[in-house]
């Protein structure tokens, strides 16, 4: 770099070939590919480190908090690079993104790079021309209290974690994991979950009916009412009952089927007409633009997306100049996007939809921090979806065409219209039989307004009904018309349980605790997905058997750090030491090791320093009824009969529980249907004579399998959490082995069981290789292995019998794909490498989408996407594989003292 040149680090290769395009050719423009810099495990700390202050957490406790960077091992190279970059500079900006987050990463830059030259801090909200013109005019120093309180989280997530996540090990399963926002997150799951097991349904019925006027100018339009009274007094609906299934309302009259039947018997034939109609003008306005929390919730309902998979795609489309900044916590909109909302809006839809003032949008997320605007589409003026189409599709153009979408319709007019209530009278009997009243209500749109362009979707409800669509149209009626009265029914319902999360309205709960941070919750909800804590079941959230275990075990034991209050207070902490108001020591100091007034809580060190008293059996059970209890062990959860008579010593009944049973679905009758399928869930077939083991047939969540049952083991008393860890990781996992298709738990026999216990067989060597080939059963079906080639055989039974000739014969053939196929075309081709004169082409993997020369493989960097990648980077992708070789298997050396950066002063 010549002399008078700038250098400007952003995180993202994507970021800075944006950006790039925007300066001039005195900026170089480089990219630190996220955070260069972290805590390290305390076990990859220098040797001399290893037995101080620093040795537990890579933070000394008790000296001030002080934290113990290093570079990341894979970022060392980097380092070295922005270091040449910066040798010829005369300038440096740091141009990472605004928030908390980004400024750490500025900070750690500076920090590792150490420049002699002036440093700009140089934000923007946006990848446009005019953003980052107006951020090169308008630069400033990095401020020291946001990376305080980046930094005080980020110790504040190590103390937590590594305290209290080994009490986790210990007391339920090894490598579990406890964190800030992620176990109370678990709790919110859990709870609605004990919520819905305790839930006992009431069965209701009411009455609908379809009526339509006798005369005027809407005569015979047919409309659905329901009944509302019975006499003057209301009939009950789910709601007026509690969820015992009781009835919370004295005054509501709950029906059965027989006098449901009996109204409507007695109603058949008789007289209806209108008792009152209301009419009132219908306004509503647009919902606020996008924040981080509401986006993810809004892709969720409308377009399916995952949390992690919408803050992906946000940020791919920010880096590429699509949109603003994608982690902000604010609805507010700049004065040039309002301009251009309002200009669009014209231009598309009319003056009409143009409001006479531009509509303003304040903060309004709970304890929300620094004031980014909304996200929105970028610029002064708005690219609409037609114009993108082009260069965006898939999940990109979905995700930009709703963020348009809310943007514009922010900026419109209201929905204007009018809605009817309806009540009508019909009486079992003239001048004296009950009188029965039924109601409809309907919404007449007359403006659209903002409707014309966007309308926000709903988490579901569990009162809510299609019936219930306040969007169905009412014909004209007046008080007193008369009316038909057809098709009368009685319709039975039951009430149904509080619905549990999906991650839309998980991340919804967080933001109104307060708890965490919308730009972490895509994290968050991975996180305890990727630990077992929660799955899907369609968009809905299911907690595991071992989150009950976990959950508890905080709740009875550390039960302030998972407290609501308490976890939403911290954030707020975290807010005052980003402003000035709070002492990052003196906060961390309290957190730790606690208050000096008795009205303080305990500090975390104090909570983990005595854990004698968890009862690790009781923590990891839960009664369900009926002595029957769920157990959470080793190989997964399971049940025990503790009613059945046992001789001593042994263990009382079991069943293990099937992966597709939710928590709340585990009635004490399926309990009992578990249990007398069998020891552990499945058919006792005998004893290994070879092995002396247990052989058992079992359902599971791949199909049914075999397995031999191993004795429990016995570790030596007072291991550390790591022996213990090394030991269960040494002890000797049990043989299993799928059923054929043609086989079934109910006729496997023991010998059928030993058998498939056998695979994988050896079926010889290949004579000119020397290299053993074998037959296996996998996932995909039966197939040989050579080596690392592997090819697909015909049957199952093959597995027993094919010969090595045959075997021979099969890896003579060319190798086809799966079901016969030949391999899997490529998703795109790129042209020839100039390196191995091959052709290059982009094919998917099991890792997720790679380019390959068909010698070369490299999975593509997680901010490029397969539409994204050119030539050139496809070669330069290659080339650096190729440099670096084929990967070591020896083992990694201990890290020197010597290579680490210093620590912070």
């Amino acid at each position: 770099m010549s002399a008078g040149r700038k250098l400007v680090i952003v995180e993202s290769p994507a970021k800075a070939r944006t950006i790039s395009g925007y300066l001039g050719d005195e900026y170089e423009v480089e990219a630190s590919v996220g955070h260069i810099r972290d805590l390290p495990q305390p076990s990859d700390l220098p040797a001399d480190m290893k037995k101080g202050p620093f040795g537990k957490f890579a933070v000394d406790v008790e000296n001030g908090f002080e934290p113990y960077y290093e570079v990341y091992a894979d970022k060392k190279k980097k380092v070295r690079e922005l270091k040449a970059a910066l040798k010829d500079a005369d300038e440096l900006y740091l141009a990472t993104d605004e928030d908390r987050e980004g400024e750490a990463i500025a900070w750690h830059l500076l920090e590792a790079l150490k420049p002699k030259v002036p440093v700009h801090r140089m934000v923007f909200h946006e990848i446009t021309r005019e953003a980052i013109e107006r951020a090169l005019g308008n630069t400033r120093s990095i401020d020291a209290r946001l990376v305080d309180a980046q930094e005080t989280r980020r110790i504040l997530d190590r103390l937590y974690g590594y305290e209290v996540s080994p009490v986790l090990w210990r007391k339920v399963r090894q490598g579990l994991s406890a964190g800030r926002v992620q176990s109370v997150a678990t709790r919110l799951v859990v709870e609605r979950e004990r919520e819905r097991m305790a839930f006992i349904s009431a069965g209701y019925w009411d009455l609908a009916g379809v009526f339509a006027p006798l005369t005027g100018p809407d005569a015979g339009h047919a409309f659905e009412a329901r009944l509302l009274l019975l006499d003057g007094k209301k009939v009950a609906t789910g709601r007026d009952f509690d969820d015992q299934g009781k009835l919370k309302n004295r005054d509501a009259i709950a029906m059965d089927e027989a006098a449901a039947r009996a109204l409507v018997a007695a109603l058949e034939g008789r007289p209806a007409a209108v008792s009152s109609l209301e009419t009132k003008p219908y306004t509503r306005k647009p919902a606020a633009p996008f924040t981080t929390s509401t986006l993810q919730q809004e892709a969720s309902r409308k377009l399916r997306l995952s949390s992690r998979q919408t803050m992906r795609v946000a940020q791919s489309l920010y880096e590429n100049g699509y949109i603003t900044y994608m982690r902000t916590d604010s609805s507010a909109l700049s004065t040039q996007a309002v301009n251009a909302a309002r200009k669009q809006i014209s231009e598309l839809y009319g003056a009409d939809y143009v409001p006479a003032s531009p509509r303003v949008y304040a903060k309004q997320a709970k304890g929300a921090q620094e004031a980014h605007e909304a996200i929105r589409p970028a610029g002064d003026s708005f690219r609409t979806p037609q114009d993108v189409r082009g260069t965006l599709s898939g999940e990109e153009f979905r995700l930009y065409e709703l963020i348009w979408k809310r943007t514009v319709a922010s900026q419109m007019a209201d929905a204007r219209g009018n809605t009817a209530t309806v009540r009508i009278e019909m009486e079992t009997a003239a001048g004296g039989g009950q009188v029965a009243t039924f109601g409809a209500s309907g919404t007449v749109v007359t403006f659209p307004g903002f409707l014309a362009a966007y309308e926000e979707s709903r988490d579901a409800d569990r009162y809510s009904k299609a019936a219930d669509s306040a969007d169905k149209r009412l014909p004209q009626m007046a008080k007193g018309d008369a009316l038909s009265a057809d098709e009368l029914s009685a319709e039975g319902h039951a009430t149904t349980p509080p619905p549990r999360y999906t991650e839309a309205s998980l991340v919804r709960a967080l933001e109104e605790r307060g708890i965490g941070r919308p730009s972490t919750y895509a994290a968050t909800i991975s996180v305890i997905q990727d630990r077992g804590y929660v799955t899907n079941r369609g968009q809905a959230l299911v907690p595991s058997w071992l989150a009950f275990a976990v959950t508890r075990l905080l709740e009875e034991h550390f039960g302030q750090i998972v407290d609501y209050d308490f976890t939403a207070q911290m954030e707020a902490d975290l807010d005052a030491i980003a402003s000035g108001n709070e002492d990052r020591v003196a906060w961390l100091t309290k957190f730790y090791f606690g208050g000096d007034g008795e009205a303080d809580r305990a500090g975390l060190h104090d909570l983990v320093a005595d854990l004698g008293d968890i009862d690790a059996k009781d923590i990891n059970s839960v009664m369900i009824g009926n002595d029957i209890r769920v157990r959470v062990g080793r190989y997964g959860p399971y049940l025990e009969d503790l009613s059945a008579p046992v001789k001593e010593g042994e263990n009382p009944p079991r069943a293990s529980i099937p992966d597709d049973i939710a928590p709340d679905e585990l009635t004490v009758e399926k309990a009992k249907e578990l249990l007398a399928a069998g020891a552990d869930g499945g058919r006792i077939l005998g004893i290994d004579p070879a092995s002396g083991h247990e052989i058992v047939a079992k359902p599971g969540r791949f199909g049914p399998y075999v397995t031999e049952v191993l004795p429990e083991p016995v570790l030596e008393e007072g291991l550390s959490a790591a022996a213990k860890k090394r030991a269960l990781a040494a002890l000797p996992k049990p043989r299993t082995a799928s059923l054929f298709k043609s086989q079934s738990i109910e006729t496997m026999t023991l010998d059928d069981a030993l058998q498939l216990l056998s695979l994988p067989r050896v079926v010889g060597t290949d004579p000119e290789t020397g290299t053993e080939i074998t037959a296996q059963n996998g996932r995909y079906g039966p197939y040989l292995k050579r080596g690392t080639d592997s090819r697909t055989i015909g049957s199952e039974e093959e597995l027993f019998t094919i010969t090595l000739e045959q075997a021979l014969a099969i890896y003579a053939q060319p190798k086809r794909g799966r079901g016969g196929t030949s391999a899997s075309a490529p998703l795109r081709e790129l042209g020839q490498d100039p390196t191995s004169q091959k052709p290059i082409v982009i094919k998917d993997g099991r890792f997720g989408p790679y380019v390959t020369d068909g010698v070369t493989n490299r999975t593509l960097p997680r901010d490029a996407t397969v539409e994204s990648v050119t030539f050139d980077q496809a070669v330069e992708l290659l080339a650096e594989k190729r440099a670096k070789g084929p990967a070591k298997r020896t083992a990694r050396a201990p890290r020197r003292a010597g290579n680490s950066s210093a620590k912070k002063k």
